[in-house]
């Protein structure tokens, strides 16, 4: 979802951070005057045996059900953060394929062992998989589109834009002169910029829920009859995440004192609706706009490929986290704290020690996405040898 869900999955936590994907908290995160750029320049420091961790059975076991679905991609590609190589993780993978689930905390201190990334000052959020109404084929009342991908939504040719500051080109279209420009903001898109082109692959109700669940980046449509469509974070226009938390709170309309609302999704959601005028020109601010696509069979999809999992996925940097890792969090919000897989990517998720919770769908997991902050510490989970080796370079 955000990656998000894929590629943006936790969008969920850019409401007031500015991310696919750790959802509305009422503060921002810790500031740093020097951010490093990887894992590797922040520092890896080797941390407690995974045995002194107090990691529970049932944490353990949902951890592993989620790291044995990991691996066929951990194996297969690069990590972005440097740390590991895909043949440090095949002992664990090809033990994890048969390793018996009761004996889940075990396998964990067999085959791992902690690292510090940086000075380990976690800042946590969370995100979910919305459920609203929508449907396949516009009919009265869903009059919001849901769009795929514009087939002119592309990065610029070398030597026709800046390159961004990770070295690839920015998004963008040609225009009819042939010029690279900007792609169409959110303000563009909803004033009917793609209307016509036969990019709608569904309609919802509420422009609000829709809104919401681009910023979570993956989500169900729902129709009248009971139909449930789910769709996957496809793409997106190129523009940075405005969040509207933010916006909100330097506006003074987020607090305690009257005429402010909570820092929650909800309480976010209660404003949009009781000022509609204010709550459209609002969301604008937010140029960013998600493209979607219709997903198969089980999901929501992470950026790494694979299903995210209720309680057990998390959304991380992958200049920081190997995305596959298990990672340890004990923060001040009990429900956080615990055996996590990094399997998605965020829009917001940006630099050391920065997570977001996936909980899964339903009420009960909007409810704890929609307040979750946390702030405790956090251990990478890597191959054992990772730290003497990473020290030796």
């Amino acid at each position: 979802m955000r990656a998000r869900l894929q590629g943006l999955a936790a969008l969920a936590s850019l409401l007031l951070l500015g991310s696919c994907a750790l959802l509305v908290p009422s503060t921002q995160p810790p500031q740093s005057t020097t951010i490093p750029t990887s894992a590797l320049l922040a520092g890896v420091a080797a941390g407690p045996a995974v045995g002194k961790l107090g990691l529970g059975d049932e944490d353990a076991r949902g951890a592993l059900a989620s790291f044995r679905e990991s691996c066929p991609r951990l194996l297969g590609r690069q990590d972005e953060s440097g740390l590991t190589t895909p043949l440090d993780w095949k002992p664990a993978c090809d033990a994890s394929a048969k390793w018996p689930d009761g004996q889940s905390v075990r396998f964990f201190e067999t085959w791992f062992e902690t690292a510090r990334v940086g000075d380990g000052q976690s800042f946590i959020t969370g995100y979910y998989e919305p459920e609203i109404a929508g449907v396949r084929q516009r009919r009265a009342g869903f009059d919001v589109p849901v769009y795929a991908v514009p087939p002119d939504l592309i990065r610029a040719k070398p030597g026709e834009a800046t390159p961004q500051a990770d070295g690839q080109m920015p998004k963008g279209r040609y225009d009819s002169a042939g010029r690279f420009v900007p792609y169409y903001e959110r303000g563009d898109i909803d004033d009917g910029a793609l209307m016509g082109r036969g990019l709608e692959i569904a309609w919802a109700a509420d422009p609000i829920e829709f809104f919401f669940l681009q910023i979570q980046g993956s989500g169900r449509l729902r129709a009248p009859d009971g139909t449930v469509t789910r769709i996957g974070y496809a793409g997106q226009n190129g523009f940075p995440f405005t969040g509207i938390g933010s916006l909100m709170r330097e506006r003074g309309l987020i607090g305690e004192g009257p005429g402010q609302y909570p820092g929650s999704m909800q309480g976010m959601m209660r404003y949009l609706r009781e000022h509609p005028a204010e709550g459209r020109a609002l969301m604008r601010l937010n140029r960013s706009y998600v493209f979607f696509r219709v997903v198969e069979g089980d999901g929501p999809i992470g950026a790494l490929g694979v299903p995210v999992r209720g309680k057990s996925s998390a959304a991380v940097d992958p200049a920081y986290v190997p995305l596959g890792a298990p990672v340890w969090l004990d923060v001040d919000r009990k429900e956080a704290s615990g055996l996590w897989i990094a399997q998605d990517t965020g829009g917001a998720i940006k630099g050391a020690n920065r997570f977001d919770s996936f909980w899964g769908a339903g009420a009960e997991a909007r409810q704890i996405a929609g307040g979750m902050i946390a702030r405790g510490g956090a251990l990478l989970l890597l191959p054992r040898g990772t730290v003497a080796r990473l020290r030796g370079r």
